[in-house]
């Protein structure tokens, strides 16, 4: 089992310490590889889009090659985690901002995403939420967070702070506002393991 986590920008090394510490809470081995460059993503079970800033990551991805190996792997169903800016880049439609900047999305999930839902004056901030898929409330660490703002009938909500979504899943893809990679509690780092094991 082989999981690649895109190291062009963002939080990589506490994604790649996250998915060791689950993988290591449930007994499991795989390989975590970071991907700078096009030709390793074929190699991938599953995949994970860091945050970091969502305009140089989608432009780099193009630049390098990997965008469309994402594309092709999400095509084979491989598991793909995306958080923060990540979540970004898997939406088929952004706001204006995304528009202005002529961001590049791989037009992955049915969702339209703000990019600074909360807006800057509140940056960083934690929150509780229930989450659908997790049986007690999750502490989620939002910085600059995005939100999906409208989606299609085949994506699946699976938590919300007031009208903005924050996490939801379609298909093989699940997205995430906030940064689970920087919180103790491994629980969604697992539930995408789920999708990855079967």
């Amino acid at each position: 089992m082989r999981i690649g986590v895109i190291a062009i920008q963002g939080a990589v090394s506490e994604h790649i310490d996250a998915l060791l510490r689950a993988l290591s809470e449930r007994g499991e081995e795989a390989e975590i590889v970071a991907i700078k460059h096009w030709g390793v993503v074929p190699s991938c079970d599953a995949l994970v889009l860091p945050g970091g800033e969502s305009t140089t990551l989608g432009s780099l991805l193009i630049r390098e090659g990997i965008a469309d190996e994402i594309k092709e792997a999400h095509a084979r169903g491989v598991p793909i985690m995306g958080t923060c800016a990540g979540l970004i880049l898997l939406a088929k439609e952004g706001d204006s901002q995304v528009e202005k900047t002529h961001q590049s999305l791989l037009l992955l999930m049915d969702t339209r995403v703000n990019r600074n839902a909360f807006g800057r004056q509140r940056e960083s901030f934690e929150a509780e939420l229930d989450v659908s898929v997790l049986d007690s409330p999750y502490n989620a660490v939002f910085i600059r967070a995005p939100a999906i703002v409208e989606y299609g009938n085949d994506v699946k909500v699976l938590s919300k702070v007031d009208k903005f979504v924050v996490a939801a899943e379609q298909g093989n893809v699940l997205a995430l506002a906030f940064h689970p990679e920087l919180t103790d509690d491994m629980r969604l780092h697992q539930y995408f393991l789920d999708m990855v094991f079967g």
